[in-house]
């Protein structure tokens, strides 16, 4: 188990748990505390938090911006990864696929979901499937982000 799904088992179930492993997770990765996510879920094959509506995300006409969106789709996706990454294996992202369907006019939600099993395939090539959506349930982005997903090197 890493770390970072360590941490998560730990403070999710705590009063203002959730809280405080988003401000974690935004000091392993400082990138993502742009957005403020607030994590939800996280679980083998599953990730999900919300990107909160506020000025510092938004673009010229008022929307969450586009990079945002995908930032808080990366978040998720690298939640899952930790939750689901075997101990013998490490993985890396090496690409990313976003349609922008719809307007972000509110929070976002974004999710990442793969399949566990796959983790465990010869193949390195791991998909997750990302999904952003509005409050009213709106899809405003939808993709793919491929990992590689190798062995640890001997040490």
């Amino acid at each position: 188990m890493t770390q970072v799904y360590a941490m998560w088992q730990k403070l999710a179930g705590k009063p203002f748990g959730k809280r405080i492993f988003g401000v974690g997770f935004g000091f392993k990765a400082p990138y993502f505390r742009t957005i403020r996510p607030r994590f939800t879920e996280v679980r083998p094959g599953f990730g999900e938090l919300v990107i909160p509506k506020r000025r510092a995300v938004l673009n010229h006409i008022g929307t969450v911006h586009a990079i945002a969106v995908c930032n808080g789709l990366e978040a998720a996706m690298g939640v899952l990864a930790e939750a689901t990454v075997p101990d013998s294996k490490r993985w890396l992202p090496k690409g990313m696929e976003v349609a922008y369907t719809a307007r972000s006019t509110s929070d976002i939600t974004c999710t990442a979901e793969s399949d566990p099993a796959r983790w465990l395939e010869d193949d390195p090539d791991v998909p997750v499937a990302v999904t952003a959506r509005r409050e009213d349930g709106a899809v405003v982005a939808e993709g793919t982000i491929h990992l590689w997903v190798t062995d640890k090197p001997k040490r």
